[in-house]
């Protein structure tokens, strides 16, 4: 999906999921690989030095790491897995700015969703699985 904003420039959407984390991603096409995560930049948004390489992965792998500028919007989950969510956005983005891409993120599973989420807690249970302690007296 393109569109426009106030600077003219066009860009290229999509969303990135990870278990409760969802990335809403723009890739600006005239840029000069700045990265914007909830309007802050990249340093400053990631406290773990894995997870600016997390991020990065899938522009270091089709070599486009300063092609573009990013912004990005995420809400939801844990540190890692708002990484993971950016990651995931990132990776369609880019499906979305050149199609010839498709084969080389796929073959590095990043345009796979992680749909392992959370459980749902059962009746009867303490936790989705975890059952009241058994005593025999």
């Amino acid at each position: 999906m393109t569109g426009t904003t106030a600077k003219s420039s066009i860009y290229f959407y999509a969303n990135g999921k990870r278990k409760t984390s969802v990335a809403r991603v723009r890739i600006y096409t005239k840029g000069k690989g700045d990265i914007t995560i909830n309007e802050k930049p990249i340093e400053q948004y990631c406290k773990v030095f894995t997870q600016k390489g997390t991020i990065l992965s899938p522009l270091k792998l089709t070599g486009h790491l300063k092609d573009f500028d990013i912004t990005v919007k995420v809400t939801g989950g844990g540190q890692m897995s708002q990484s993971e969510a950016v990651r995931h956005g990132i990776a369609k983005a880019l499906i979305e700015y050149n199609l010839e891409l498709r084969p080389t993120l796929k073959r590095a599973g990043m345009l796979t969703r992680d749909s392992r989420i959370k459980e749902r807690k059962k009746f009867g249970l303490k936790r989705a699985r975890r059952a009241p302690q058994w005593c025999k007296r």
